[in-house]
């Protein structure tokens, strides 16, 4: 009797121990009270940071001249812009707005200055979820999944809606 060890058959496989994806599908799984689960598009950054006291971050929301209203955004770092109220941090009901639209994200970035020492700031960013329809900065489309360091100032659309945000830095006083 033969062994098997020249046999053409018998594929030798070693273990794969790359990333499938399995683990971070589960752990990014909301459980609904009703058994449901929502998957998560966005997973904050190691940088992300709540912006300093100091730095009084403000959203004023518009519809045509009238400002209907405004969110403090210095209380955390991440604010998922979006229609599944379960989960997001600003409920948007428009129609053309995804599920989970957008993020603002505050994060923590260091640049050396003309000296070579590091000096970190905690900055607003932008950035879509590869949404159905779109985020727009001052009238702009924004590319999906990418940052868009934000400005005082900066008005922001979400999908097809007439509202705008318009991000606003509170005056030192």
């Amino acid at each position: 009797m033969g062994s098997d060890r020249g046999s053409p058959d018998r594929v030798s496989r070693k273990p794969n121990f790359g990333t499938s994806g399995v683990l971070a599908a589960v752990s990014n799984a909301v459980q609904q009270a009703d058994g449901s689960t929502i998957t998560l598009k966005y997973h904050e950054p190691p940088e992300a940071r709540k912006p300093p006291s100091k730095d009084d971050w403000r959203l004023f929301v518009f519809k045509g001249e009238d400002a209907l209203d405004t969110i403090p955004l210095s209380a955390r770092s991440c604010w998922l812009v979006g229609r599944e109220v379960a989960i997001v941090d600003m409920p948007a009901e428009h129609p053309s707005i995804s599920k989970q639209h957008a993020v603002i994200q505050f994060r923590y970035i260091e640049k050396r200055n003309e000296f070579g020492d590091r000096v970190g700031r905690v900055k607003p960013y932008l950035i879509d979820l590869e949404s159905a329809n779109g985020t727009f900065l001052n009238g702009n489309k924004v590319a999906e999944s990418r940052y868009i360091e934000l400005r005082d100032k900066d008005v922001i659309k979400f999908g097809h809606s007439t509202r705008e945000y318009v991000l606003m830095l509170a005056p030192k006083g």
